[in-house]
């Protein structure tokens, strides 16, 4: 009985708190709060399918795209005093405008009348190169006549001699004939004694014309010889000439040259950003800076700088995404679609080295299609950027960028270059085959 009335006890008791549990009732806090974080988990996980596009992030500064666009430095080529300025910084300058004169500090160049005495020099040697040529062409006329006459002169002399030697041959003939006529006694000796007279006299003016020939030729020979010798003396001093003329006219061009030097112009229009040497009296030497021009830009691009390890997954056309310092921005670097106050451009030129250890430049020029770039811009403000690639979902972004590897592409991108050099190499081995 006592076993059987504990059991009911127990019974009762088990049922009591099985009420108590059932009166119990969740509280509707914890229910939203799950229910909260469910929808959180689902709306994570669609996200985490989203398409996100990928980018290479880099920083850079605004630059102009054409070199000739960028600031320059003005530098002096010679040496000189400032005398005056003519500009002050900031000022906008025209392409020829005088920006700062200068003066002679070289006592070689003091002499303001130094072009004038150059020009007086060279007319000087000019009329002496002129006399000179004068004399050469007298020399040779000289020489000509003289040729001519000696031709003549030899001619007169060698029928001379042609018609002595006619005569010293008949008088030897006679001279022979008689001969033997004395021997055989058929003539008396006074007789054959004129034959011999004339003989030796015809043979002594055969001689004499053969010497006159050579005494002809000898003495023409060294009159033309001696006008040659001086005809090769003029010419000699007239190459001189013609070198010291060349050195003048080279010394007056750079004299030239060197007084429009004096005047420093600005070689384009733009604007005086900083004048480097100040004061009056300040001496410069040549290559001296002297103030820094900001050309008026119209060409406006930006100097984006990537690592190393993203260069290889851009190309030329890729979209860019820029953010300028000084205006506001908000970006989404992965959906550019929903970014506001970012602006537009597109990759135009990619280095082939370095130019910062790790890092390759990249020139981005305005995107026709998209919003214009404000006007204030300024070149060497400072932007950041994103070039942007594919489309991948956003768990893989996640995990990319957890792992620390580069943003992975379908196709290696080609530079066009490149594309060109390896179509010419396939042309090539195509004719070789």
């Amino acid at each position: 009985m006592l076993n059987l009335s504990k059991n009911r006890v127990e019974k009762v008791i088990s049922q009591d708190k099985l009420y108590s549990l059932r009166a119990l009732k969740t509280p509707n806090a914890g229910k939203t709060l799950a229910r909260i974080l469910a929808g959180f988990g689902v709306l994570a996980f669609i996200i985490f399918f989203l398409p996100w596009q990928q980018n290479v992030r880099g920083a850079g500064k605004v630059t102009a795209f054409n070199p000739a666009n960028r600031p320059q430095t003005i530098e002096s080529v010679i040496a000189g005093q400032i005398q005056n300025w003519y500009v002050r910084e900031g000022e906008f300058v025209d392409k020829g405008d005088t920006i700062v004169t200068i003066r002679e500090v070289k006592e070689k160049y003091f002499d303001p009348q130094l072009l004038q005495r150059l020009r007086e020099q060279l007319s000087a040697k000019e009329s002496s190169l002129q006399s000179k040529e004068s004399k050469a062409s007298a020399l040779r006329r000289q020489i000509a006549a003289l040729r001519a006459s000696l031709s003549n002169k030899l001619e007169q002399s060698k029928a001379k001699l042609e018609a002595e030697k006619v005569r010293f041959q008949n008088a030897e003939n006679q001279f022979q004939r008689n001969k033997k006529l004395y021997e055989a006694g058929n003539i008396p000796l006074t007789k054959f004694q004129d034959y011999e007279y004339k003989f030796q006299g015809a043979q002594a003016d055969y001689l004499n014309a053969q010497i006159e020939l050579d005494r002809v030729q000898a003495e023409y020979m060294d009159k033309i010889s001696k006008a040659e010798s001086e005809l090769s003396a003029t010419q000699a001093d007239l190459y001189d000439t013609e070198g010291a003329i060349a050195k003048m006219r080279n010394e007056l061009a750079n004299m030239k040259i060197r007084n429009e030097r004096y005047q420093i112009l600005a070689p384009q229009a733009g604007f005086v950003v900083r004048t480097i040497q100040a004061g009056l009296g300040e001496t410069v030497k040549e290559g001296d800076p002297i103030c820094t021009i900001m050309p008026d830009v119209s060409d406006l691009a930006v100097e984006l700088n990537i690592k190393a390890m993203d260069v290889p997954l851009v190309e030329k056309g890729r979209h860019v995404r820029i953010q300028f310092d000084g205006w506001p921005a908000l970006q989404f670097s992965g959906w550019p679609s929903v970014s506001v106050g970012t602006f537009g451009g597109t990759v135009k030129v990619i280095d082939y080295v370095s130019s910062k250890p790790g890092e390759f430049r990249l020139l981005v020029i305005p995107d026709d299609k998209d919003e214009e770039w404000p006007k204030q811009l300024r070149v060497g403000s400072g932007i950041k950027a994103w070039v942007m690639l594919n489309d991948v979902p956003i768990w893989y972004e996640i995990w990319r960028q957890l792992n620390g590897f580069p943003p992975s592409l379908y196709e290696e991108p080609l530079d066009e270059v490149i594309e060109k050099k390896e179509k010419k190499e396939k042309s090539n081995e195509d004719d070789e085959a």
